[in-house]
Formats: structure tokens, sequence, C-alpha cells
């Protein structure tokens, strides 16, 4: 159920809307969407999307767009694999009983039908053909996924358009402040600590055919970039793919590391996804690695989805400074 491939951060979200995430048109001013005036936004595929007012009836094919949604005080009617979002997102977790549209890789379309959506919010990650089903069922937000050139410009431009769409603005702009505020104390913390610039591989697992595969998150990805924000440095020297920022490699691609701070979230929920406190316990390759060694390895709470939005992310914070500074 994973994804196999996750004041300046509010001027480049700004900037985003304006392009590929989508602007409302002139005609169509935050305070007329308020009011219920007509919105019109473009998406990340350039398609105009129109709306009679506000979406109150959402649903959301991805969960970091149901996490926005949450995190603006809209609960979506629909979200997909409604089991996998309370077990990997627990930080921003769902208010009220929406009802299962099927996986996030394929939608029921008879399922959404059914609930009469005003909006249904997508993303780039879901099939072409998929999205112009559903634009036949109700208007379709389709946002870009990931994109590792500006992690977090994308996820609060996101939030942005996600925002416009909703009539949830000020709420938007909170989150945002709160995240640049959270990520500033955590790094005068850090600091404070003599971690400043402190190296940090961050990286998930899983087991497949009882074998164990690790995915570094670069410095492209979401994670790795909050951790540039907190002051610490990427220790990953793999090239990440151009949208999330994630590569591949073993055990053995654990080797180059060195002296570092190794930092993981999983999920007893899913105990495929929690290699290094389990399957590798007792492998000689995990076991002789420096920060293995010396205690340097951080389990960090379940429930963080790694590609979620600024509650999100700002949990993370919290517990990566905690992890860190105990």
């Amino acid at each position: 159920m994973r994804r196999l491939l996750i004041a300046a951060a509010a001027a480049t979200a700004a900037a985003l809307t304006l392009t590929a995430c989508g602007t409302t048109e002139p005609a169509t001013d935050d305070k007329g969407a308020k009011s219920g005036k007509r919105i019109t936004l473009t998406d990340a595929s350039g398609a105009k999307v129109k709306l009679d007012g506000p979406a109150k009836k959402v649903v959301g094919t991805e969960w970091n767009v149901v996490e926005s949604l949450v995190s603006l005080g809209v609960d979506p009617v629909g979200v997909a694999d409604v089991k996998g979002y309370r077990t990997w997102d627990t930080a921003v977790p769902l208010k009220n009983e929406p009802e299962d549209i099927g996986t996030r890789g394929e939608p029921s379309m008879d399922t959404i039908a059914k609930l009469s959506p005003d909006l249904i919010v997508a993303t780039t990650d879901l099939p072409p053909a998929a999205v112009k089903q559903l634009r036949k069922v109700a208007p379709v937000l389709e946002v870009r996924a990931a994109d590792a050139s500006d992690p977090i410009g994308r996820m609060t431009g996101n939030l942005d358009l996600i925002a416009r769409a909703t009539g949830t603005t000020e709420r938007a702009e909170q989150l945002t402040e709160q995240f640049e505020a959270k990520t500033a104390k955590g790094r005068k913390t850090l600091a404070a600590a003599g971690l400043d610039g402190e190296k940090l591989a961050f990286a998930d697992g899983y087991i497949t055919s009882n074998q164990v595969s690790v995915r570094p998150y670069t410095k492209g990805s979401l994670i790795g970039a909050v951790n540039e924000k907190l002051g610490l440095k990427n220790a990953w020297k793999v090239k990440g793919d151009k949208d999330y920022g994630l590569a591949s490699t073993d055990v053995e691609g654990l080797t180059g590391l060195g002296d570092v701070q190794f930092a993981y979230i999983g999920s007893d929920g899913d105990k495929n996804s929690t290699p290094f406190n389990g399957a590798l316990k007792k492998d000689a390759v995990w076991k002789s690695l420096p920060f293995v060694e010396k205690g340097d390895v951080h389990r960090l709470p379940d429930g963080i989805w790694m590609f979620g939005g600024p509650e999100s992310m700002g949990a993370y914070v919290d517990a990566i400074v905690k992890a860190l500074t105990k």
C-alpha cells in the first residue's frame, strides 16, 4: 500500500500557484470564493476547473491531498484506502467516517459517483485515463504529486491551490506560517545542541520475498528538504528520482554512509515496513555499521506521513529534533 518510488517557502508557494499548480482567475478573488461566487482555477495538468463556489463535498484520491483537506478543516466525503491512511497518517487523523473509494491507484468510479461530490482532488500519480473518467463524474483538481526540485514549495503550493478551491485560504496561510515557525525553532534547538551541519541519513525499508530493500530520502525528497531547513546535512550520496527524491539500495549500500545519524519511520500496522528493528537485527552487515554500533539509529513515531503536508512535516520536525537531542 505504499508508493514504491513522498518567509521563503510562502513566496515559493505563491509562485507555484501561479504556474503549474494553478491560479484563481482575476474575475474571482478569495472574497468572491467565500461569498459563493464562481471559482475558476487552473490545475497542474493545465485544465480549467470551474466551481459554483467553495467545494464542500470533496473526494481525495491520494493521502497527501486528503491530509491537506483535513488540515484545512474540510472533511472529505470519500478517501482512497481509508485503512491505509489511518495506519500511515495518524499525525493528521480523519475526523469523520468517509467512504472508502478503493485504492489510490484505482479508485472506484461508481463509488465516487454515488457520493455526488462538488470536487475530486487527485494527483499526477493517478493515470491520465482515470483522471479523464473522473472528470465525467465531477470537477477534478489535479495537483502535481511531488517535485524534487522544490519539495517544500510544492507542498505549500498544493495546499494553497486546494485551499482556493475550498474557500480556506486563511487556514492555509496559518498552516504555512506554523510550519515555518516550527522549523525555525527546531533549527535553533539543534544548533544549541551542537548539531548544526550534523549528517543525517533518513530512509524507510520494506521486506519483499524475504529480501530487505532500503529507500534513501535524498536532498530532493520532502523530508530531505525539511532536514536542510533544520540545518542538517543529507548524508546520502545516491541520486533520487525527479519527483519524490527517492532512491533504492540494500543493506550493503549503507556501508558508504560512514559515521552519521540514521533515522526512519515504520508502522506497527505494516510489519514488512520495519526491517531495521526486525529482519536486520541479526544481519552481520547491519550490525557492523558505525551508526548501529554507536546507537545512532532513531525510529521516529509511527503515523508521520513522509509525503504529507505542513502538519505531518511539523510532526516530523518535533520527532527528529527530540530524537537527536535526547
